[in-house]
């Protein structure tokens, strides 16, 4: 199979270039470097089944130079801007990363025949909506620009997949940890600790809570929904088992970092920034029923992830 990844050098693009080489696929991974890393791919260098683009999703003709060249049999659509915080900055930046990405994605499928796409969506999509959620879960009131472009993405993929037969897997992540991260709690609270050991300031009350999935368990649930996946769309959502607050992740992160006299300093409200979702809860029972079971707790995964964070750098 020969397959794109678009945002094959960030977090959860590098480890999935890796599984699907793993498994037989011949990788053509593009990136502009937004959150992704150099570092990510550098092991993949000089491996015959992994082909690098520095480029831009936006960039149409080029793009299309790619699909042309390559002929591709599927694309998995990760690239993103997925920083909450920096969206609501900057009104214009998931937009462009998050919808119109997707849209000039899925006009290059249609223009050179490739008919399976793999996107990655997210539990924003929901908004405040905080029970067991199910996939057809609703209404769908996204509140931050992050959440509304991928919805918006969403509803594209679905008109793609019914009126051009671009056979569509949906995959709704978690708050997902592990090694090669750019950004999210554990790094963020690293990166702090490294700038300043004496305290930790913790957006928030610290009560945010959130069920949290390993990166390789969440690699797991992609390849299964696109294996077993037939119908036009296919929509899942995966998630750890149970949940972990914010409060206790900074307790974690402290500990093994090895500076327990740090200051824990909560800045107090219920949520981080605006737009942040302080707790939510996914129904994985579809994707359960194809055989996928995460393999660790909410807060192992977390431990679990720190650990390899602290062992290969960040």
């Amino acid at each position: 199979m020969r397959v794109l990844v678009t945002g094959g050098a960030g977090f959860i693009g590098s480890h999935l270039c890796d599984r699907l080489i793993d498994h037989g696929a011949s990788v053509w991974c593009v990136d502009n470097f937004h959150l992704g890393r150099r570092r990510n791919i550098a092991h993949l260098d000089g491996n015959n089944s992994f082909h690098f683009i520095e480029m831009d999703v936006l960039d149409r003709p080029s793009l299309g130079d790619v699909f042309a060249d390559a002929k591709f049999d599927a694309v998995f659509h990760m690239a993103a801007n997925s920083d909450i915080a920096a969206g609501n900055a900057d009104p214009e930046l998931d937009l462009r990363l998050n919808q119109l990405t997707t849209t000039t994605l899925l006009e290059t499928m249609q223009a050179h025949g490739v008919h399976r796409l793999f996107f990655a969506s997210t539990s924003a999509i929901f908004g405040e909506a905080s029970a067991n959620l199910h996939e057809d879960f609703g209404p769908l009131q996204p509140i931050s620009f992050y959440g509304a472009s991928k919805l918006a993405a969403e509803g594209y993929v679905s008109v793609y997949a019914n009126l051009f037969n671009i056979r569509s897997v949906i995959l709704r992540f978690p708050n997902v940890v592990g090694e090669r991260a750019t950004h999210g709690v554990i790094f963020d609270f690293l990166r702090k600790l490294e700038n300043n050991p004496a305290e930790l300031e913790v957006l928030g009350d610290g009560h945010q809570t959130k069920p949290y999935l390993y990166v390789a368990d969440l690699i797991d649930a992609i390849l299964l929904a696109w294996e077993k996946s037939t119908a036009p769309l296919a929509v899942y959502h995966a998630a750890g088992i149970g949940a972990t607050s914010v409060r206790d992740i900074a307790n974690i992160v402290v500990a093994a970092a090895g500076t327990r006299k740090t200051q824990i300093r909560y800045t107090g409200g219920d949520r981080g920034w605006p737009g942040d979702v302080p707790k939510f809860a996914y129904d994985i029972s579809r994707l359960q029923a194809l055989g996928w079971h995460p393999r660790r707790h909410s807060t192992d995964a977390v431990k679990f992830a720190l650990e390899r964070i602290l062992a290969n750098g960040f």
